[in-house]
Order: structure tokens, then C-alpha cells, then sequence
């Protein structure tokens, strides 16, 4: 089992309502709630800071994109969605 450690969070009482409300539909704890709102919160986040992290990687290698070509091939893209939606 992993350890765990204790930390305050102050936050809107809205938020402890909502946080409360769920747990009880859920037949959970609210400590259940918060613990899985966090993984999935880190889950995501993890994963945009390294795309980020990758991105300026490429940028520093000078692997960039022209902006004009760039709106070109998302404004020939637009266009072959609305086509295929008509």
C-alpha cells in the first residue's frame, strides 16, 4: 500500500458542497473524490508539459513550421471538412 501524507487545501465552499454531493452519490469519502480528481488532474497535466517540453525541444533544433504554410494546410483542411459535411 502506498504511503500517504496529509496536506490543507482551502478552498470555495461551493467546491466542498459539490466535493460532498459526489462523494455521497458516489458512496465514497470525499478524500476518495479529491485523491481522484488529483491523479487524473497530474495525469493530464504530466502530459501537456512534456508534449510543451518537446515541442520547445524541436523549436531549439530549428525544426519549425512557416506560419504561412502552416494556416495554409489547416485552411485546406477546414475546407475538406466542410465539403465532406455538405
Amino acid at each position: 500500500m502506498a504511503t500517504t501524507e496529509a496536506f490543507t487545501v482551502r478552498t470555495e465552499a461551493d467546491i466542498v458542497h459539490q466535493l460532498d454531493h459526489m462523494a455521497e452519490s458516489l458512496d465514497r469519502s470525499r478524500n476518495y473524490i479529491v485523491n481522484q480528481a488529483l491523479r487524473e488532474y497530474l495525469k493530464t497535466h504530466a502530459w501537456q508539459i512534456e508534449k510543451i517540453a518537446q515541442g520547445i525541444a524541436a523549436a531549439e533544433r530549428g525544426e519549425l513550421v512557416n506560419h504561412d504554410d502552416m494556416m495554409r494546410e489547416l485552411e485546406e483542411l477546414i475546407e475538406e471538412k466542410a465539403k465532406s459535411q455538405a
